[in-house]
């Protein structure tokens, strides 16, 4: 599943190309999305400039000029910008088109969105899907020791795992399954720690390693386990990086203890015993 890496990534990928750029033409290829696709958008959408891309979490944020596109990736989706005469391929889902080029959502799984949020509905910051949304790693809201006063306070009186607590994304959003891992071994934390538990210190180590690691993965251009590739069509390569992440049994590289996977969540958790001590 794209993560924030990865859709960060992706904007970082679409955005000189559409900056400026009006939309020519909007083509609902199949609209059966997450939440179907509004009728009306291809016309809505109609001659308006993209003035701005941002990112919210998961949530790829188009300012255009009566509102704001929202793109979700879902499980399986990609974002890619081709030439208009490409042809379109199996799963292709929406296409944007901008006169000689074409933003297209691919998505077999259909598990991606596609939404409107017009201006004279408020700010997009008070959209439903975003107020829920714990704080971005990178703003100045999580910078040093914010971030750990985030964790901190959010986690007090939580008995759920630290790596739970981070999934959720209430306190900090983008932390997922893969980074999760990555960045409670980077702060020497055992997944499976009471997240009410954690001490000051811990919050500080692991507020510092989440930007850390997500940092290094958005430079590796995200991680691909299955679907996901950027805007040019390459995969990510964080995967080559991890130090624990899908590396069962093999030796840690601090300590060279045998990595250990345990499944939370039903998901996947890799840790070090040794290096991070319940």
């Amino acid at each position: 599943m794209p993560e924030l890496p990865e859709v960060e990534v992706t904007r970082l990928g679409i955005a000189p190309h559409l900056l400026g750029c009006k939309i020519t033409a909007v083509k609902v290829i199949d609209g059966r999305l997450r939440w179907p696709v509004p009728r009306n958008l291809p016309k809505i959408l109609q001659g308006q400039q993209v003035h701005s891309i941002e990112r919210r979490g998961k949530y790829l944020l188009v300012e255009l000029d009566l509102g704001y596109l929202l793109l979700h990736l879902g499980m399986t989706g990609t974002l890619r910008v081709l030439p208009s005469s490409e042809p379109l391929k199996l799963h292709d889902r929406v296409t944007f088109e901008f006169g000689k080029l074409s933003l297209r959502l691919h998505d077999p799984r259909k598990f991606g969105a596609v939404l409107w949020h017009p201006k004279t509905k408020g700010p997009i910051e008070k959209n439903s899907l975003l107020l829920k949304l714990g704080a971005e790693p990178f703003s100045p809201d999580f910078a040093g020791e914010l971030g750990a006063n985030i964790l901190y306070q959010h986690s007090r009186g939580r008995s759920i795992a630290v790596k739970q607590f981070l999934l959720a994304g209430q306190a900090v959003v983008g932390v997922g399954n893969i980074y999760c891992s990555e960045s409670l071994f980077e702060a020497g934390i055992h997944p499976a720690k009471a997240a009410g538990k954690l001490t000051r210190p811990q919050c500080t180590r692991l507020a510092n390693a989440v930007r850390l690691i997500l940092k290094k993965a958005i430079a590796a251009g995200g991680s691909s386990l299955k679907d996901f590739v950027n805007s040019d069509g390459d995969p990510g390569h964080f995967m080559v990086q991890t130090k624990v992440y899908d590396r069962k049994d093999q030796p840690c590289k601090i300590c060279k203890i045998p990595i250990k996977q345990i499944v939370q969540g039903q998901r996947s958790t890799y840790f070090c015993p040794q290096c991070q001590k319940r």
